[in-house]
């Protein structure tokens, strides 16, 4: 798939930082490709952090991405630092 800007929405603003969340059926490897957000380069700025779902089609998993870089109308996000990856019960 490719991004949706249906599926970003902002959780949170100060001092010049954005706090987003974003939701999609596509994999945290595909998400995390240069270029994949550059539809919202307008928008994300470089430290913003994007709370996120995704493989929500699949085995769904959750986590945060980071924006390394937006310039020129290319974002490049970290890869997915995952939360609640792990349940042993």
């Amino acid at each position: 798939m490719a991004f949706q800007s249906k599926n970003l929405s902002v959780l949170a603003y100060a001092n010049g930082f954005t706090l987003w969340h974003y939701t999609t059926a596509d994999v945290a490897a595909d998400v995390d490709t240069q270029g994949y957000f550059n539809g919202a380069s307008d928008m994300l700025r470089a430290g913003d952090m994007l709370m996120a779902n995704v493989n929500t089609g699949g085995a769904p998993a959750a986590g945060i991405f980071l924006v390394n870089a937006s310039a020129a109308g290319v974002v490049d996000v970290a890869d997915l630092t995952a939360v609640g990856a792990a349940d042993t019960d």
